[in-house]
């Protein structure tokens, strides 16, 4: 799907009735949103209370798969709904300090000041620009025939597995910046300095998981451990499908940064568009995914709570229709099958020679 054109006068009226729903939604913020995100977070603690009771005093295999996809969704929860809309400032004119962006810490590897700057700043300012958006491939991945293709390119599918699997462990060490480190190009110090922070968070999510937990039920130690991290692991996969479907899919378009350089505020909310997709499912299905299946939303309004978004998406249809910009929307298999065919189509030389070593 090609890039829509529009003229300096079509971008400013397509900003302008952009930011006209935005200004209109975020004057109708309160109570409603406010009940929503204090009951998920109460949701959330049930389940994980529900879940690691279960894995805890439970023998028989049924209560077995139940506490773990309970805490599992625990888990999901938290880091979907909550946790990612709150780090994104959602809830800040609430006033309250368990849901204040600043101060929030989720429950995940990664801190969250890394991911306030690898996230809210870096990819949210830079969406789907090369060489600016590390969440384009997450260093891992050639996912566009503009980026450079070596040998090792081949085996990207199993690349993918393996971030799969660990993918809280990506999203953590994100902000390390190793590329840099392993090229000779960070000063000596800082990629201990930029460590530190990833290391004493790392060390207390495994500490919870797979001592202080397993250690509680002593006369249970094996089965917390496997359910702890079966749980870990269906988050894991679970947020990485939701994501990689938001910018992956094969519709997703990519930017040089010279299409980016100097930008309107039109041309940015353009760029939004073609480099994200949505997900259509139902109600339940878009709160699992944190409402991230409205991604072209999201990243349209970040800072509007994201329960907002299913009301905002028609409206957004109608006026991407108004201007010709192409909507990139379909149910979860159909985008995530997307995704999974330009992983493995650019594992192969496609659009640019092999590197020379």
């Amino acid at each position: 799907m090609a890039k829509t054109t529009l003229t300096a006068l079509q971008l400013e009226q397509f900003q302008s009735e952009l930011d006209a729903l935005r200004a209109e939604v975020a004057a109708d913020l309160g109570e409603r949103d406010a009940t929503h995100i204090r009951k998920v977070v109460r949701d959330a603690r049930l389940y994980a209370v529900t879940g690691r009771s279960l894995l805890m005093f439970g023998f028989d295999p049924i209560s077995f798969v139940v506490g773990v996809f309970a805490l599992a969704k625990a888990k999901i929860l938290e880091n979907m709904e909550i946790g990612h809309n709150v780090l994104h400032g959602q809830y800040d004119w609430m006033n309250d300090p368990s849901l204040n962006s600043q101060r929030y810490e989720w429950d995940i590897v990664c801190t969250s000041t890394h991911w306030r700057r690898t996230h809210n700043f870096e990819h949210h300012s830079h969406t789907n620009i090369l060489g600016l958006d590390d969440d384009y491939g997450y260093g891992l991945l050639r996912m566009t025939g503009a980026q450079k293709w070596t040998w090792r390119t081949l085996f990207q599918p199993i690349w993918y597995s393996i971030l799969a699997i660990y993918f809280q462990w990506g999203v953590a060490i994100q902000d390390l910046k190793l590329g840099r480190w392993f090229k000779g190009r960070m000063p000596k110090g800082e990629l201990g300095q930029r460590a530190a922070p990833f290391i004493k968070k790392a060390r207390s999510q495994m500490f919870k998981d797979y001592v202080l937990f397993p250690l509680l039920a002593f006369w249970n130690i094996p089965r917390v451990l496997l359910g702890n991290a079966a749980a870990n692991l269906i988050r894991s996969l679970w947020t990485n499908a939701i994501i990689f479907c938001g910018h992956f899919t094969s519709d997703a378009q990519v930017y040089s940064k010279a299409e980016a350089a100097e930008e309107s505020r039109g041309a940015w909310y353009l760029r939004q568009i073609h480099g994200s997709s949505n997900l259509e499912g139902s109600r339940r299905f878009h709160l699992l995914t944190g409402h991230l299946s409205h991604q072209i939303e999201h990243h349209l309004f970040p800072d509007i709570p994201a329960p907002r978004y299913a009301d905002m998406a028609p409206r957004v249809r109608e006026i991407c229709r108004k201007y010709g910009v192409h909507y990139n929307s379909a149910g979860f298999w159909q985008q995530y099958a997307g995704v999974l065919w330009r992983i493995g189509k650019y594992a192969l030389p496609i659009g640019r020679r092999p590197a020379r070593a």
